[in-house]
């Protein structure tokens, strides 16, 4: 597999900036989602499963990915999906319609309902319902997804002093905390609200050299503003890089704001992940359109 790495040049500054195209690794399975599949598909293979059950909400890049690696590798798919709603919403929804168009079957479910996924019962209740079946978590996190993050990192990505990539389950960075050296440091960036996630990362991370950067979450999962819509058009006009509004989109704000205000010692050397997430867009712009705000340039 090509490793893309390209470098950001930034003016005025002594920092060096890069990111790491994973986005590139496959069109439907990009970034993170292969890395967190990779494995997991093995697994279900060797095991002679069938059938695949996983969870995500409306436009979920954790749906599409399954969806499609489920079809190539000739396993069923059924996607639990957050909000009843969307039941009658799938020819107008990009993400369900490809993961439909995939061949995945959708259990759709009210978010009181969605909130026990995880639970004893609920899961024995989709045994009942569904029979044999490889489960695969929310957002793909599960060890078998970090040892696949894990290889995100290589071996010449030793000469960077930090890593920075976006947090959504945790299971990313996780792996890539498993991969870096001790004197870097990695730093995430979280897509929603909350503090729950180092005890996520806690988890499944074996060393301490890692931080979060709360900050540039804009509002919560899903949540962006005129200014972030702004950045993600002009950092891709001006270094031909597509960046997602969930994810990528705000850690590399983040990222370049915080070189800004010199957050970083000088002649910093840092490497972006790029995990990906671009399926995404369509659905934002499609809720950006309905209020009647700037959409994201595809």
């Amino acid at each position: 597999m090509e490793v893309i790495t390209q470098e950001i040049v930034l003016p005025n500054s002594s920092v060096k900036l890069f990111i790491r195209r994973e986005d590139l690794i496959h069109p439907f399975v990009s970034g993170n989602k292969f890395r967190k599949l990779k494995y997991n598909l093995e697994f279900a293979k060797k095991n002679n499963y069938k059938k695949l059950v996983t969870f995500g909400g409306a436009f979920s890049n954790h749906i599409a990915a399954v969806a499609f690696a489920g079809k190539v590798n000739g396993f069923e798919t059924i996607g639990i999906i957050r909000g009843n709603e969307l039941a009658s919403e799938i020819n107008s929804n990009p993400t369900l319609k490809f993961a439909q168009d995939c061949g995945m079957k959708f259990e759709f479910i009210s978010r009181e309902e969605y909130r026990q996924k995880t639970t004893v019962e609920f899961i024995e209740n989709l045994k009942v319902k569904y029979q044999q079946f490889y489960l695969i978590p929310e957002g793909g996190t599960n060890d078998l997804a970090i040892k696949g993050c894990e290889e995100i990192i290589i071996n010449e990505d030793a000469a960077y002093n930090f890593i920075c990539c976006a947090i959504g389950t945790g299971g990313t960075i996780s792996g890539i905390i498993n991969s870096s050296s001790f004197n870097q440091k990695v730093l995430g960036f979280p897509s929603l609200k909350g503090d729950f996630l180092k005890k996520d990362i806690c988890k499944f991370a074996k060393k301490d050299n890692w931080n979060i950067i709360s900050d540039y979450h804009f509002g919560g999962y899903g949540k962006v503003s005129n200014e972030l819509i702004n950045f993600i058009n002009d950092f891709n006009e001006k270094y031909n890089i597509p960046l997602d509004p969930i994810y990528t989109g705000k850690m590399v704000f983040g990222v370049i704001e915080l070189i800004n205000k010199n957050y970083f010692p000088e002649n910093s050397k840092i490497l972006m992940i790029h995990t990906g997430g671009l399926q995404g867009i369509e659905g934002m712009n499609l809720k950006l359109r309905a209020k009647n705000l700037p959409l994201i340039k595809i």
